[in-house]
């Protein structure tokens, strides 16, 4: 496990090594001559002359937590050195189960009336350095044994400063995980460290995911840095420069208006509609740059943005169980979908399940439900059961505990404890094609996570009791970061399901899902809170807009959008353009975001549309579609004939 940060402020010391509570250690054995693959980007350049006032050597060496600091305190300076030390062992926190401050901001359920959910849970980290570069050897969900807390760690950075004493400072962005749930509160944690001593390790909590428990957490304790060689060291620095180059080009979201000028886009619109401050982090995939907004925390801007930690919730039941049946359609063949529910889950094998097929369980037609009310069985006592259930029999229960109320696939009720079922089903359906050692979530890992070349927070998944072998929850339990986003909104957007040319995902289920198919548009909703429907299938929302919503819609257009609890929503929209959101004060205001967005030209094949072989001038001949992105009858265009015109590529102007 391992969660660390940093804090406070001091003077700095020029060079002087105070009596340190610093812990001495054996040198590294004599290493035998490899060839790691250099970070893209590395190496630094400065002069390490930093005017450092907070979270200072002396700090570091005989100073205390009093309180959190500014996460800039925690970043990479512009005039950091080259590490003149290299990290790689194993680094221990002490006393972390007592240590520390905590403030509490919400506390819906009273959480912080348990003392020990108040402290870091144990934190022993084997790491390695590549230049400048510090990784955690295990990355993604990390099983602590803490009845708390679960941890996912991140790669940072070791760098020189002259205030130092000649010692190499490091800096690691951590994230605690709610046990037995999706809440993200991410933080940060940095210590000196030289040939010999190593200091105290400064740690900080002050930013969340998290509707329901927010806090600021600190604390400064002693370390014992074991140094050794790490196993599979060489593999471990070569992945990570790897995932570095992988990462898809990123932008300030500024730079939209100035890359598409042409386009009008106001820019304040993204990241609008929702309280500032409950705001974790947004932007806009489009045309192979994330143009990214910042990250916020309640100390500033997060200095591993790119590495922050965010929860899936229910974009879980598209970026797993969706993709998971259309991949096992893809390769087992279009019977996928109808298999029944009650034939793959024994537990299932009642009459309430009679006729239920994998394809109700994702659209959310099961047929059994209390209330078909917009999302009233979703926040009743009945789902309470199932999310709190961590053992896999008493979820199970929980998740069919629901009285049979319509024909399958006829109504619409959104239950998270479905999607559980879809994944127990799929689960068995794998093991009867792959093998009994097969494991659903594994496998979709190694057919489409790992070729897209997601990060390694999301290449594992929270699972039942608590333990890396149970079964996934598949409706939540996922974490991701801003790249994992773009790269798999553009995988089912602007890429169609390929990967390099490759059809990954079964086209026929992706394109009606995608909202392609106007003769197969999933099920409409029941109406929410504010009047509204719309439609859903293998777990991806659809949202209708028109020039009612805003002008730019000169046509109507669907949008499907992957939706997450407290706040979160991924928006794909037709003309290859995703903006996405992450935040917890329940708003799901991201309308004026979508306009904007759209006004983006199309481009590659977020913009397809079907057109018929002749007569699509007159916009009659099936199965036309139009789409003002890229067929319209605008008189700014002059067609050959008829009055509608069809866009085949991007124009020059912007439109």
């Amino acid at each position: 496990m391992s969660v660390l940060y940093a804090r406070r402020c001091c003077a700095v010391l020029a060079f002087l090594v105070l009596a340190l509570v610093l812990v001495p250690f054996p040198p590294l054995a004599a290493r035998p001559a490899y060839a790691a693959t250099a970070v893209p980007g590395d190496r630094l350049t400065g002069s390490g002359a930093v005017n450092r006032s907070v979270l200072t050597a002396a700090d570091l060496t005989s100073g205390a937590a009093t309180g959190t600091v500014t996460d800039d305190a925690f970043a990479l300076p512009a005039a950091a050195a080259a590490p003149t030390h290299t990290f790689e062992g194993t680094l221990t926190l002490n006393g972390v189960a007592t240590a520390g401050g905590f403030r509490t901001i919400k506390d819906t359920y009273h959480y912080a009336a348990t003392a020990a959910l108040k402290h870091l849970p144990p934190v022993s980290i084997n790491l390695v350095q590549n230049g400048s570069h510090v990784i955690p050897a295990v990355r993604g969900l990390q099983i602590t044994g803490s009845a708390y807390w679960n941890v996912i760690l991140g790669g940072g950075r070791a760098w020189n400063e002259k205030g130092d004493g000649g010692r190499t400072r490091v800096s690691l962005p951590f994230a605690l995980v709610e046990r037995n749930a999706n809440c993200v509160h991410n933080g940060l944690l940095t210590f000196l460290f030289d040939g010999s001593t190593i200091s105290q390790v400064r740690y900080q909590i002050v930013n969340e995911t998290c509707e329901y428990f927010q806090f600021d957490m600190w604390g400064q304790v002693g370390a014992t840095y074991s140094r050794h060689t790490v196993t599979g060291d060489t593999a471990l620095k070569n992945a990570y420069a790897a995932e570095v180059t992988h990462r898809i080009p990123t932008k300030p979201i500024s730079a939209l208006s100035t890359d598409y000028p042409n386009a009008g886009i106001d820019t304040s619109a993204f990241g609008s509609g929702v309280t500032a401050s409950a705001l974790s982090t947004y932007g806009v995939s489009y045309g192979g740059v994330n143009y990214v907004g910042a990250c916020r925390t309640r100390q500033g801007a997060y200095p591993y943005c790119n590495q922050m930690v965010l929860p899936s919730y229910s974009l879980a039941k598209t970026m797993f169980a969706g993709i998971v049946l259309m991949r096992l359609t893809q390769v087992y063949g279009s019977s996928v979908s109808s298999q029944l529910i009650r034939d793959w889950v024994s537990e299932a094998d009642t009459s309430a399940w009679n006729g239920v097929t994998f394809q109700d369980t994702a659209n959310m037609a099961t047929g059994n439900y209390l209330s078909s009310a917009f999302e009233s069985d979703e926040a009743g006592g009945g789902m309470t059961a199932f999310f709190d259930a961590e053992s896999y029999g008493p979820k199970m229960t929980a998740a069919l505990a629901f009285p049979h109320s319509a024909a399958p696939g006829t109504k619409w009720v959104y239950h998270s404890s479905d999607t559980f079922v879809l994944a127990r089903a799929m689960q068995n359906y794998l093991a009867s094609k792959a093998g009994t050692g097969s494991d659903i979530y594994r496998w979709i890992r190694d057919q489409v996570l790992v070729p897209l070349h997601l990060s390694p927070d999301v290449l594992s998944t929270e699972r039942t009791d608590n333990s890396a072998t149970g079964q996934p929850f598949g409706g939540y339990g996922l974490f991701y970061t801003q790249d994992d986003i773009a790269k798999v909104s553009r995988f089912l957007n602007a890429d169609g399901g390929k990967i390099g040319g490759v059809q990954k995902l079964d086209a026929t289920m992706l394109a009606d899902s995608m909202q392609h198919n106007p003769a197969n548009r999933g099920l409409t909703t029941t109406a929410d809170t504010t009047g509204k429907t719309y439609q859903y299938q293998s777990g991806l929302w659809a949202r209708q807009f028109t020039s009612a919503d805003n002008p730019v819609f000169t046509s109507p257009v669907y949008v499907p959008f992957m939706s997450g609890f407290g706040g979160i929503t991924a928006a794909m929209l037709p003309n290859g353009a995703t903006y996405y959101y992450f935040s917890d004060n329940n708003e799901f205001g991201w309308s004026a975001a979508a306009a904007q967005a759209y006004k983006l030209p199309a481009t590659g094949g977020g913009g397809r549309r079907l057109l018929g072989n002749d007569g699509f001038e007159t916009g009659t001949a099936p199965p036309w579609t139009a789409d003002d992105k890229v067929a319209s009858d605008n008189t700014r265009e002059v067609p050959h004939s008829g009055t509608r015109f069809a866009f085949i590529g991007i124009k020059a102007d912007g439109r």
